[in-house]
């Protein structure tokens, strides 16, 4: 079974009704499954302002309702590990780790372990672009040819409409020479350019701006902006401006397949034979600014409400407050209750990304009207039946038991192939 691009979407479900992946177009999303539509529990709520329930305290008993909820969804989906954090001021802390972090080993997940996550790369690459905004060297608004030269359609596609998802440009991770290559050795060593190329020998989709379309592309542009205008590499610049004054010492941009310790073991099927592989040696370049970061559990707490804020811990702008409210206006992705702002989404009121590459994936969100961060790290990418990321499955199961009033709720796909 081969690799598909799924393995960098943000909610792959979504992408699938858009008809972005390379799966059949369906017209009308399937709800969860039954099986992990969990009752509400019947513990107290905090209330908005509009009398509905935002976030219900967290009791023991309502600990024990996620407890119960979490490892359901792991015997239903066969997920080996998963690690959920749930923190919302005022309230009681709920940190749990599930199942196994090595298989091979029987070495238990724990919340201190290093984990690849995948597409909330990219919240860390439009940061450093909006930053750049923020100093007058980039404009939003402006063409990507401005800066980068030999981008198709570059005189008319903005800098906004990259990291909005809507550029038009072909995702190279669709490529069939693409796959194919990365296939025949995950290990392999990809640079930036090498992977444009497989984006720009296809034509462009549609004019600039005209729909949301998810594709990694703009993210790898995106990062060679930065290296551009900054005069640093991605990582260096990310790591000075961005990692180190939001204090997240558990955070790193790979150059390689470099992988800290302790980390698990990561588990997919998107491989060259369909058989279930491990992960955790493979090369995460083919992703670079769209996926290619690591993180764990307590720095993903503190980039959920920074990223979501434009604030840093310490109380400092990471950036001003007229870029960030640009960066939260999130346009309708097509599907209801999902928007996608500058490398950003909204799904009911949770602000934040996912990610998922080969053996990870995850999910870092955070509830303004609360201030409720979740975070979910998981060691599989294996979809469900029907094609459901398992990562979505957690975000839904969790917050209908925590946030009846905004469960994260991305539709899967009526049928879907991989």
């Amino acid at each position: 079974m081969p690799y598909t691009s799924a393995m960098l979407r943000w909610g792959a479900a979504v992408a699938v009704a858009l008809g972005t992946l390379a799966v059949p177009l369906v017209t009308a999303p399937a709800p969860v499954p039954a099986a992990f539509a969990a009752p509400s529990p019947a513990p107290s709520a905090s209330t908005s302002a509009s009398g509905s329930p935002d976030v219900r305290d967290m009791t023991p008993a309502l600990a024990r309702r996620l407890d119960a909820v979490v490892r359901h969804v792991m015997r239903e989906a066969d997920v080996p590990g998963v690690t959920v954090g749930v923190w919302t001021p005022g309230h009681s802390d709920y940190v749990r780790s599930f199942g196994v972090a090595n298989k091979a080993t029987g070495r238990q997940m724990s919340p201190d372990l290093y984990m690849r996550i995948g597409s909330e790369t990219k919240t860390f690459t439009v940061t450093a672009v909006l930053q750049l905004v923020d100093q007058g060297k980039v404009g939003l608004d402006d063409p990507v040819g401005t800066y980068l030269d030999g981008v198709p359609d570059g005189d008319r596609i903005t800098v906004r409409d990259l990291a909005g998802m809507r550029s038009g440009l072909f995702d190279y991770s669709e490529d069939d020479g693409f796959l194919k290559a990365l296939t025949s050795d995950p290990q392999r060593a990809f640079t930036p350019r090498q992977l444009l190329a497989y984006s720009f020998r296809h034509r462009v989709m549609f004019r600039p701006g005209e729909k949301f379309s998810y594709c990694n592309t703009n993210l790898i542009l995106l990062g060679l902006l930065v290296e551009k205008e900054s005069g640093q590499r991605l990582g260096d610049y990310l790591a000075q401006h961005v990692l180190a004054p939001a204090g997240l010492s558990h955070t790193l941009f790979p150059t390689g397949n470099e992988f800290p310790a302790p980390h698990a073991q990561g588990y997919t099927d998107q491989t060259a034979s369909g058989k279930v592989e491990e992960t955790a040696g493979w090369d995460p370049s083919w992703g670079w600014a769209a996926g290619a970061m690591i993180s764990n559990l307590d720095d993903l707490r503190t980039w959920a409400r920074t990223v979501a804020t434009g604030v840093f811990p310490d109380g400092t702008a990471m950036v001003g407050p007229a870029v960030q409210k640009q960066r939260l206006a999130t346009p309708s992705t097509g599907v209801q209750g999902a928007g996608y702002g500058l490398g950003i989404f909204d799904v009911q009121g949770w602000i934040g990304h996912n990610g998922s590459l080969p053996g990870y994936e995850s999910l870092t969100v955070y509830l303004p009207s609360t201030r409720t961060t979740v975070v979910v790290l998981l060691n599989t990418d294996i979809s469900y039946k029907g094609g459901i990321e398992p990562g979505t499955l957690f975000g839904q199961a969790i917050t209908r038991v925590i946030s009846p009033a905004h469960v994260f709720d991305l539709p899967a796909p009526a049928s879907a192939t991989r």
